[in-house]
Formats: C-alpha cells, structure tokens, sequence
C-alpha cells in the first residue's frame, strides 16, 4: 500500500501538479491532504479546481489547516478586516474573494484533525497544525511536540503548519511533518511531500515515510504571481513569497517578516495591532533583509 501526504499548498497549483504528477507515476491513488490549501500564491481557483478533481477521481482525504478558519470565519462574520492594497492583509483580501461559497462550504466539512485507519495496519493520527489547535506547529524535536506524542492515542502522527519536513522521535511514537508543497522552507525551493508505505516485516505490519523534495517550474509561478496583480495587492508580502521561491540558501519566511514588521511597530509607536500595520514598517523590514 502507498499513500501520498500532501500539505501547506498555499495556490501553488503549479507545485501541486508536479508532486500529484509524480504520485499518480507512482502508482498512487490515495491521498492525504493536511490543509492550507489556499493563500500566498496565485489564482486560488486553480488550486480549488484541481482538488476536486482529485477528490472525483482518487481516494482523498481532507482535513482542516488555519487558513481555512480565515475564510470560514470571515463568511460567518461578514466583516472584512483585510485591505485589498496592503502588505499585511493583500493576499488574504485577493484570495478570499477568489473563493466561492462552494468551496467554504467545503472548507467549514472539515475536521481539524482525525484518525485513519487501514485494515491490517497500524491507526495513525492526522492534524495541521496539532491534533486540538490547527495553529500549533509541532516543530521537529520541540518540547510540545514530544508532549503531544506523549498523550496521543496512536504512535504515529502526520502534522503541517510549519513547511519544514522531518520526522520527531519520542518513546517509541512519532511526528513527522511531508514539508509544503507550495512554499518549503529548509527544502531548496523545491515542493515537497511524502509517500508513506505499508509494509510488513517478520510478520508485523507498519508505516515507513519516504520524504520526497521535487523541482517545479518556480519562474512561472514567479509570473502569474504578478500577471495575475497578487502582487499589488499585497506588496511586501509578495516579495517575501518571490524572494523564498528564487532564492532557496536565503530564505526568509512569511511569520519571520511580519515578526520583524510588528517589532519595528511595537518599537516606535508602542504597540502594533494586527492587521492594522502601517506600510511604512514593511517598507523599513523589508529593506533590513535586503530586499
């Protein structure tokens, strides 16, 4: 048995293509997506489209990442905090109203996280962020992570969040994170996921991940991030994406820039209320990291 877990999408449905590409070469037709679906990267309604293709023509299983509590959250509400021209919140006022209620709707269908089970194999636990939070990151060999292990009811959890794969060892369980398909960090620039087998050995059955890392077309992804105005909408969050997607030694990181950005603001007026940024704090980090 195979399965391909994918998370952290982010619109890159130019990265999805390639790695569902290479799954399906694989022989795969199961497949584990661990949310985040949508967010920083062009035209959301491509990434849609192709998922519920997937979910037509493959096993598919779907939970929920934090991104999708942005959009829930601001249907229900019917308030929009976010601007469309502004580096804090561009990109999340440019995807929200690329979506449609068909696919909140789907979004709203998910849990945060659940237990899957194959006959014959060993149950494993499936999350975003962490089983209870979907705003946790279980970062590899963290505290909380070892804690999470510790209280789980099966030995091997799948989680996201973080874009950084790896696997966390602890008492004899463990977490392992597939890295972003859409934005890695600690990857090279390149889409990375898993491919996890069910193999049997002296007699016993059990899971072993195969990381995958692979390279996708990275300057068409840079082009429709500004064909598509994505990067007027949200400047200086754009040019962090550009810059992680080109420059894989360099990295920065979205939750590293908007720390920064906060910071600069907290330091010269007192405080900093997200989303309500100044742009000229994202004009000042920005030109700390060079770009």
């Amino acid at each position: 048995m195979k399965i391909a877990v994918l998370a952290d999408i982010h619109s890159n449905s130019i990265a999805l293509d390639c790695c569902m590409e290479y799954a399906v070469d694989r022989g795969i037709d199961k497949f584990i997506f661990l949310g985040d679906y949508i967010g920083e990267l062009a035209y959301p309604e491509r990434t849609m489209e192709r998922l519920y293709e997937y979910q037509e023509r493959y096993d598919c299983t779907f939970i929920r990442g934090n991104k999708e509590n942005y959009w829930i959250d601001c249907r229900a509400s019917g308030q929009m905090k976010w601007r469309e021209y502004d580096s804090t919140t561009g990109a999340l006022w440019y995807a929200y109203h690329r979506l449609t209620d068909r696919d909140i709707d789907f979004f709203e269908s998910l849990p945060i996280s659940r237990q899957i089970s194959y006959e014959g194999f060993p149950a494993f636990t499936i999350c975003h962020g962490s089983p209870t939070d979907v705003r946790e990151s279980m970062v590899i060999d963290a505290e909380n992570t070892r804690g999470i292990l510790e209280t789980s009811e099966t030995d091997l959890i799948f989680c996201a969040h973080n874009h950084r794969q790896g696997k966390t060892l602890h008492q004899g369980k463990a977490a392992v994170n597939p890295g972003s398909v859409g934005l890695s960090l600690g990857g090279g620039a390149k889409s990375q996921f898993l491919i996890l087998h069910g193999e049997e050995t002296q007699g016993k059955t059990g899971w072993q991940e195969e990381f995958v890392s692979l390279s996708y077309d990275r300057e068409e992804a840079l082009r429709q991030l500004k064909e598509s105005g994505l990067a007027e909408h949200a400047p200086g969050w754009c040019k962090v994406t550009a810059h992680d997607i080109m420059h894989p030694k360099e990295e920065i990181g979205h939750a590293r820039m908007l720390w920064q950005v906060m910071e600069l603001c907290r330091t010269e007026t007192g405080r900093c209320d997200w989303p309500d940024i100044p742009e000229k704090y994202w004009d000042l980090a920005l030109k700390e990291f060079g770009l």
